[in-house]
């Protein structure tokens, strides 16, 4: 079957809410299939348009692949619900999220994961290395945050730093815990959370060979750099193929 080529929207398009909770419940199902879950922990967050701090979150106790558009919560800035639920909400670990929605005006979208390579790649000194194209990319895009222990209410001031160490940039390494993406969309968030997670891959998979390591020259990283920010909509297209695959394989999660 000839598919037709999806057209972006129009850049002063805003989502309505129901668009809003099929996108996040395609990108909690996008994580499962993709093996960046860890069990019920970690969160997916989406900013929800109006007045006052209203997001989208996953309810507690629910394994990522079991989300659906209708079984996400709307919180308030604190993660306290504000909608019916037989449900609980973790506020506690919507402390990182809150911070980053409140913090940043451009961070609709925030993705937080504990995946295997994510990890291994925040325990090392030199955080992401750039040892392939798709490390190149992300040169300047990664923040880094030290580690303060679980996040949670009892360290609200951590929600300052992780603002200001992330500063403008798209992505963070959080030392020690994991990695952490922001978009102005849940398919833009996706995009940088889905590429980090392969530059981390490739560059524990090199690593491991136990021979010398050939990082690239300065220049070439930052023409590769500029070469990624030509990229218009970036990651729009790569996410409507996928929503593709997700309405051939799991239509349930837009019900």
């Amino acid at each position: 079957m000839l598919l037709t080529p999806p057209v972006p929207p129009a850049k002063d398009h805003v989502p309505t809410e129901q668009e809003l909770r099929e996108d996040l419940a395609a990108a909690y199902r996008l994580l499962a299939l993709y093996g960046m879950t860890d069990l019920v922990y970690t969160h997916l967050s989406v900013r929800v348009p109006g007045e006052g701090h209203r997001f989208l979150v996953n309810p507690y106790g629910l394994l990522f692949e079991e989300i659906t558009a209708s079984s996400l919560v709307l919180v308030d800035a604190d993660g306290e619900p504000l909608q019916q639920t037989t449900w609980p909400v973790n506020p506690a670990g919507f402390v990182i999220h809150s911070a980053l929605h409140r913090g940043r005006e451009d961070a609709a979208c925030v993705m937080h994961t504990h995946t295997l390579a994510g990890m291994a790649v925040a325990a090392q000194a030199g955080g992401l290395l750039p040892l392939n194209q798709m490390g190149m990319e992300f040169h300047g895009l990664v923040a880094m945050h030290e580690y303060e222990g679980v996040a949670a209410d009892d360290n609200l001031s951590e929600r300052e730093r992780l603002v200001r160490d992330m500063g403008d940039k798209p992505c963070m390494i959080l030392r020690h815990h994991g990695l952490m993406t922001v978009g102005r969309t849940v398919a833009e968030a996706f995009y940088y959370m889905w590429y980090l997670e392969q530059a981390c891959k490739i560059q524990i998979a090199a690593q491991s060979t136990g021979v010398p390591l050939a990082t690239a020259p300065m220049d070439m990283v930052e023409r590769v750099v500029k070469q990624g920010k030509k990229e218009y909509n970036k990651g729009w297209l790569p996410w409507q193929a996928l929503k593709r695959k997700l309405d051939r394989e799991q239509p349930e999660y837009r019900s």
